[in-house]
């Protein structure tokens, strides 16, 4: 079974492992039919009693959200209305992945950034490239963290070093990925390892480890803090120093 679009693929790889190609523009930026798209991707293998997923890209991942089309939204007073178009629907995907009972595999090359990293946070194993890296962007750009950013990150690495990587707005290399155990494995042809990984294992056992880590209470305590970072994007996303924050940020790139 195969559905595709110009925004991504989606093929049934064998028994039930699901491949699912990222291919939107400005390297699969979060935009509102993007992550449409996304989202009826995972309705489509949410009714097929899914093997694995298995996500992969072109040679940059994510690069959140499209910094741009917000700044434009936000000078013609609809920067809320945009927000509601793409935020909440970014934090369900994320959400579902991390409850999808089926191990999620990511394979990811350079560019990982602000809210498109809530793939790499909800996936159960990432492969990367030895030129990925991952960086939040917030405090340069004024927006709150999306994405799993206070949500989900904590649960990975721990509370103080998720507010401390926010905070710096620093930039983890492949080498601080996987020191942090983001990263299971470096590849240089990422996409083949993570299909690797699927290889000789019983995937039912990988599912149900799955399902006891995040059962029902630790998922709740999830999609509330989600909605949590939802309703902070929303307060700051109209603010005039995340206009000035924004204007700097897409400065560079206009000249």
């Amino acid at each position: 079974m195969t559905q595709g679009s110009d925004l991504l693929s989606l093929t049934e790889h064998r028994d039930g492992i699901w491949h699912m190609k990222l291919s939107a523009p400005r390297a699969n930026a979060l935009e509102p039919v993007f992550l449409d798209t996304i989202r009826a991707a995972l309705d489509q293998i949410e009714t097929t009693a899914p093997s694995a997923l298995v996500m992969t890209a072109g040679r940059n991942f994510c690069s959140g959200g499209d910094v741009a089309r917000f700044f434009e939204a936000v000078k013609a007073g609809q920067g809320k209305a945009y927000a509601q178009s793409v935020v909440p629907v970014l934090q369900e995907i994320v959400l579902r992945l991390t409850a999808l009972p089926a191990p999620v595999v990511i394979a990811a090359r350079g560019a990982n950034t602000g809210g498109g990293c809530g793939f790499l946070f909800a996936s159960d194993l990432a492969v990367i490239h030895p030129t990925s890296f991952v960086q939040p962007y917030y405090a340069r750009v004024g927006f709150a963290p999306d994405g799993g950013w206070t949500a989900l990150l904590p649960e990975r690495i721990g509370a103080g070093p998720s507010l401390a990587w926010l905070q710096e707005d620093a930039r983890k290399s492949c080498a601080d990925l996987r020191a942090l155990g983001l990263a299971s494995h470096v590849s240089d042809t990422p996409e083949a390892k993570a299909f690797s990984l699927l290889d000789d294992v019983n995937l039912a056992t990988l599912a149900t480890a799955k399902t006891l880590v995040w059962d029902a209470e630790r998922l709740a305590r999830l999609d509330r803090r989600l909605k949590a970072e939802t309703e902070a994007f929303y307060q700051r996303i109209d603010q005039p120093d995340t206009l000035k924050g924004m204007t700097a940020f897409l400065s560079p790139q206009e000249a």
